[in-house]
């Protein structure tokens, strides 16, 4: 029998039980869809940590405090003492200090009530230094940054985010406006481009209002010392981000007094320390749902050799008129082999295009985006194949095992 014929014969067998086959072909579609689907959340989900951790600014250093302890012994978390100032991120931003730091922004944050005339809204004011555009990596939609002088002068100006522009002016041009910060009017000269975060996280980018850190410690926080809550760093380059970061513990525990580096009251971290922190938990998870998924694969394969068994019981007459024809065993079991790949192509080719609609579909329902690529959508259906062949492998053999004999004798 050629190939031709038995891929025909081997069709034909499957659409002559079209129910018991579209039952298999399920167990196989759900389990592909799942595993394409599963996979592109966790592809998905590291794309948009990736992106959200890149705009917080390239080759990024973040020096944040370390932690205090109460008079009744009470230890605070990480970033809870008081211990960076305005005088370190002066230090740090000298050349001479710190070759491989490009740029330096000290940063002042509290979350305060904006109004612009009856519009309210609630957002975090971050205090910095003209730096702090080019370290954050930002852009302007509109307008300009503050510079030096209204640094130096404590000038009652601000930048606002897009989302926090949008809530307080709507459509209207909010540059040369006046917006209250905590009761103080400050005149917007500027709107940031957005970053594409989240306008409901409490963390997001695009809802704050940027303005000089000296209006901000002494004018909006009401705070009189020169202490911060953060320590921006740009490095030169992302070749120098290792050097940067030894230049800045370096001349923070020579600035603090610290001989030992073990007890350092701040800490560093970089923005490939996030990323594959975040990465790691993205990964694990990923893992954890494609192993549920697989085990929905092996149900839709233990249905393949259950159909298959049921086929070769069911056509042992079939199976013993054509041995006594002449048929060798090894065509026997290519039958069969080629009716269990039919069944797994057609649930792998079914599964795929459920989980490409699923990965378009899905992200209007929930917060996380799929990523689907075609590598991963042409593995699947070569696993969903790969499993009708591998679960059909002993029902073949044992239907190329049957005695002519027996198999006519068979009622």
């Amino acid at each position: 029998m050629s190939w031709s014929e038995t891929l025909r014969t081997g069709v034909e067998a499957v659409r002559s039980h079209r129910l018991r086959s579209a039952l298999t072909i399920l167990g196989i579609l759900i389990g592909i869809a799942a595993v394409i689907l599963t996979v592109g959340l966790g592809e998905g989900a590291q794309q948009q940590v990736t992106s959200e951790i890149s705009a917080l600014g390239t080759n990024l250093l973040t020096v944040t405090p370390g932690s205090s302890t109460s008079t009744a012994g009470i230890r605070g978390g990480l970033g809870s003492a008081s211990t960076l100032t305005l005088r370190d991120a002066t230090a740090l931003a000298s050349p001479s200090v710190a070759p491989d730091v490009k740029a330096v922004a000290p940063v002042a944050q509290s979350s305060e009530v904006l109004t612009a005339g009856n519009t309210n809204w609630t957002t975090a004011v971050v205090g910095s230094t003209p730096a702090w555009l080019s370290v954050r990596g930002r852009q302007l939609a509109a307008g300009r940054f503050f510079d030096n002088q209204e640094l130096s002068s404590d000038a009652a100006v601000t930048v606002l985010a897009p989302t926090t522009a949008s809530e307080l002016f709507g459509p209207a041009d909010p540059v040369g406006q006046t917006v209250d910060v905590a009761g103080i009017p400050m005149t917007v000269i500027g709107v940031l481009t957005s970053v594409g975060s989240a306008s409901s996280s409490a963390t997001s980018q695009d809802d704050q209002a940027v303005v000089p850190i000296t209006t901000a410690t002494q004018r909006i926080f009401g705070s009189s010392g020169t202490s911060v809550q953060s320590i921006l760093i740009e490095a030169t380059s992302s070749s120098t981000l290792s050097a940067a970061y030894q230049e800045t513990d370096n001349e923070l525990l020579v600035l603090h007094h610290i001989t030992t580096p073990a007890a350092a009251d701040f800490t560093i971290t970089t923005q490939q320390s996030l990323l594959s922190t975040a990465t790691s938990v993205d990964k694990t998870l990923t893992v954890l749902l494609a192993g549920i998924a697989a085990i929905a694969l092996l149900v839709g394969g233990i249905g393949v050799m259950n159909i298959m068994l049921v086929s070769v019981t069911e056509r042992v007459r079939e199976i013993g008129l054509r041995k006594a024809l002449g048929a060798a065993p090894a065509t026997i079991r290519r039958q069969f082999l080629v009716e269990a790949s039919v069944l797994g192509l057609v649930g792998g080719v079914l599964g795929a295009g459920l989980g490409i609609v699923g990965a378009e579909v899905l992200p209007f329902f929930i917060s996380n985006p799929i990523a689907i690529s075609p590598a991963a959508t042409a593995g699947a259906i070569v696993v969903a194949i790969a499993i009708g062949v591998g679960f059909g492998v002993y029902p073949a053999s044992r239907a190329a095992r049957l005695a002519p004999i027996d198999a006519l004798r068979n009622e």
